[in-house]
């Protein structure tokens, strides 16, 4: 029952369930506040990329612990929710982020050639330029990982809209619902998008912005590969920058380009933005990933937030009992940040690393 719990966590999302999962097996009661499908909403769709890459070392040695937790989860599960395909990188930004992977180490990655590059990712026309390979990155099957965690977590989802949070005098935090008023020991909100306004609501404004993204899927032309990188395409590569990654059994590859900004209440600014960017992601399948065919079979769209230090920026808020966590590109390190948001929930507080002034995910623009 979600009056019984000692702590709630709002949002069902990889962040939130991660969360839960992590308090469980603490041996803390938990309440799961979610308004939709667990999973449904920015934790959305079939795959996310697993990468090493990042500008921060800090951040390299996050997603290396993360990627345990990824495999402790395999053994839990029974299922591969974390594939061994590899992540390729092209573009100017290889090689500082080559050295950055070297130096931080327990990684397995190095510069690949051109003819190396056209045999771990045929369906990709032909570049000369910088490339490497992350052979310890792949693609997380996220829709996999949200059932496992949902398939455990299912009895303490309580089907509710939180409209408001409220740190109490004692330092408890009230949750209102639609239609319900329940008192926590302690909450952790992690919501994506609808974190921005339940913390404002609750005293704490997140500079956080605000964009929607389309990511559409393509069929192989030809069989499926065994393996299938993804791939991270970044300026000057092409055209614009661009990610892909593998679906389930390889037959098909999403692909995604820039994000879109909207206005603060969410509408778009453009309002032909989204199919502007339908247009562009297959004019830029044509001439870059020619080994796929250019009409999309699946589209989705989702929210983006991020911080204004860096898009990979990720950083934990605390008022007494309220943890509010904010960020991009987070599901990657989600078994890790559950893991720590839990125990900061249970006591422990806030690592150093996460608390906003850290600027986590930027530390090559600060030194």
């Amino acid at each position: 029952m979600s009056d019984q719990a000692d702590i709630a966590v709002i949002g069902g999302g990889i962040i939130g369930l991660s969360t839960a999962f992590a308090l469980t097996e603490q041996g803390a009661s938990v309440a799961i506040y979610e308004r939709g499908t667990p999973g449904d909403a920015q934790s959305g769709g079939e795959s996310r990329i697993f990468r090493h890459a990042h500008d921060d070392r800090r951040m390299v040695a996050l997603a290396r612990e993360a990627r345990g937790v990824w495999r402790e989860w395999e053994e839990r599960f029974g299922q591969q929710l974390l594939s061994r395909d590899g992540v390729i990188s092209i573009g100017p930004a290889v090689d500082r982020r080559l050295a950055i992977l070297l130096e931080a180490g327990g990684v397995r990655v190095g510069r690949i050639g051109s003819s190396e590059l056209a045999e771990a990712l045929p369906l990709l026309a032909a570049w000369d330029g910088p490339a490497m390979l992350d052979e310890d990155g792949g693609v997380i099957r996220a829709r996999a990982a949200i059932e496992a965690l949902t398939g455990v977590l299912g009895p303490f989802v309580v089907v509710e809209e939180v409209v408001a949070l409220r740190v109490t005098a004692r330092g408890s935090v009230e949750v209102r619902t639609g239609g319900a008023t329940v008192e926590h020991e302690r909450a952790v909100l992690c919501a994506g998008r609808g974190s921005v306004a339940l913390a404002r609501g609750a005293g704490i404004p997140l500079p956080v912005r605000q964009a929607v993204h389309a990511r559409l899927t393509y069929s192989l032309r030809g069989d499926a590969p065994e393996r299938l990188p993804c791939l991270l395409a970044g300026d000057g590569t092409f055209g614009e920058p661009a990610y892909a990654d593998a679906m389930p059994g390889n037959e098909a590859y999403a692909v995604g380009l820039g994000d879109i900004l909207i206005h603060e209440d969410g509408s778009l600014i453009a309002p032909t933005a989204l199919a502007q960017a339908t247009e562009r992601t297959n004019a830029y399948v044509s001439r870059a990933l020619p080994g796929l065919d250019p009409e999309p079979i699946e589209v989705r769209h989702c929210w983006v937030t991020e911080l204004p230090w860096h898009p990979d920026g990720i950083a934990v808020w605390e008022a007494e009992g309220l943890l509010i966590l904010a960020g991009g590109n987070m599901f990657k390190h989600a078994p890790l940040l559950g893991r720590r948001l839990a125990r900061a929930a249970l006591g422990d507080g806030v690592s150093e690393g996460l608390l906003p002034q850290a600027n986590l995910g930027a530390e090559r623009f600060s030194r």
